[in-house]
């Protein structure tokens, strides 16, 4: 098969789908790998290192979108890659199709078999796709927050120091979700030592945390009373909430938001999939951050994108079985000889293949059974 790795051209989007020592791996697997020129550059991986691998390189995405059976990528196609796709190629990367309209309706014009990083999902629930990034963003959110505290912040930031010192208290942070991103920015903010509340639904994964963490963190069941009266004094809430494929609910309100102490941060771990705050946006690396009334709020899409290399080598760790058997055995083949990637599949040939999807945008819906049977 032909394989395709197009640069990504999302705002600040520096990471690459494929590394060269992938490249070398599906070389002897037989297959060809074509990789735009520059694709590698933001990861520290240059065109000859993709070349010495067995790649070839091509100067426009345009030629990589044309020649290739199979694309790789790292974000959702945008705007300028949406004439690109055609029918029969498959499409595999992030998609977040939940939280945008315009690319689902794209990739379903198309008749591209699009299938998504996020829900690919093993038996027992979790996401192996997205565990890794998820790892990187919550460690990030407890980085990108406690600069955001800084009153060089833009001059709004609180002035506070995440982790106090002698005589003077620690940050209160406040993480809502114990999943994977929920847990690695607990990690690291009580690393820092700050004062760390954790919300979430699941009594098990508080048990979890409560196990690891013991006294230096306290967890909370979460409901609406309890979240509510915990934010007022709250200094950083990162926000960690994912349902699988679907829109994040929106946990914290506008209102809440105002009451909150002047020059708090809030970081949206969950704005991939629309944000689970009432007043977030997408922003960008060059401009992270925007004001609503007192509060900072950081809401980056891309958010493991400013450490690309670690970000990308993490990626393609995980990613490459499940592009090598495609590549193997066709879409197909590959989907059913394992469930957990067919999980992934979220459009083909014009239909959504994924019910949140189709529930989000109130889109008809075919099961992947369905594509399977082609």
């Amino acid at each position: 098969m032909r394989i395709g790795v197009p640069k990504e051209i999302k705002s600040g989007e520096l990471r690459v789908a494929l590394t060269p020592l992938s490249v070398t791996e599906l070389r002897a697997q037989g297959h060809d790998v074509v990789v735009e020129r520059g694709a590698g550059d933001g990861s520290s991986m240059s065109d000859g290192e993709f070349v010495a691998a067995g790649a070839r390189i091509v100067d426009h995405a345009e030629d990589v979108w044309a020649e290739a059976d199979l694309i790789v990528k790292v974000k959702e196609p945008l705007a300028p890659e949406f004439e690109l796709m055609r029918r029969g190629q498959v499409l595999f990367t992030y998609l977040h199709l939940a939280a945008s309209l315009e690319c689902t309706e794209a990739l379903l014009s198309s008749g591209v078999t699009a299938i998504a990083y996020e829900t690919v999902e093993r038996a027992d629930g979790s996401l192996p796709l997205l565990a890794p990034m998820s790892e990187v963003a919550g460690r990030l959110a407890t980085q990108v927050g406690a600069h955001a505290l800084q009153s060089t912040a833009g001059g709004c930031g609180r002035g506070i120091l995440l982790g106090g010192v002698p005589g003077v208290p620690p940050a209160g942070v406040v993480v809502i979700g114990a999943g994977s991103a929920g847990t690695h920015a607990t990690a690291v903010a009580v690393g820092m030592g700050a004062r760390v509340t954790v919300f979430d639904r699941d009594v098990e994964r508080l048990r979890a945390l409560h196990a690891r963490f013991g006294a230096r963190i306290s967890t909370v069941v979460s409901t609406r009373t309890e979240l509510e009266r915990t934010l007022v004094d709250a200094d950083l809430v990162i926000g960690a909430v994912l349902v699988h494929g679907a829109r994040a609910p929106r946990l914290v309100s506008s209102e809440q938001v105002s009451r909150m102490l002047p020059g708090s941060v809030l970081v949206d771990i969950a704005i991939d999939q629309g944000g689970c705050f009432e007043d977030s946006r997408p922003t960008t690396h060059d401009q992270p951050t925007y004001m609503v009334h007192n509060s900072i709020i950081y809401a980056v899409p891309n958010m493991p994108s400013i450490v690309p290399h670690t970000s990308t080598r993490a990626l393609v760790n995980v990613t490459l079985p499940f592009v090598s058997v495609i590549a193997e055995k066709g879409w197909r083949g590959a989907m059913r000889a394992d469930p957990a990637l067919a999980m992934g599949l979220n459009a083909w040939s014009g239909q959504v293949t994924h019910a949140p999807v189709a529930l989000a945008h109130a889109l008809p819906y075919v099961s992947v059974e369905t594509a399977l049977c082609g």
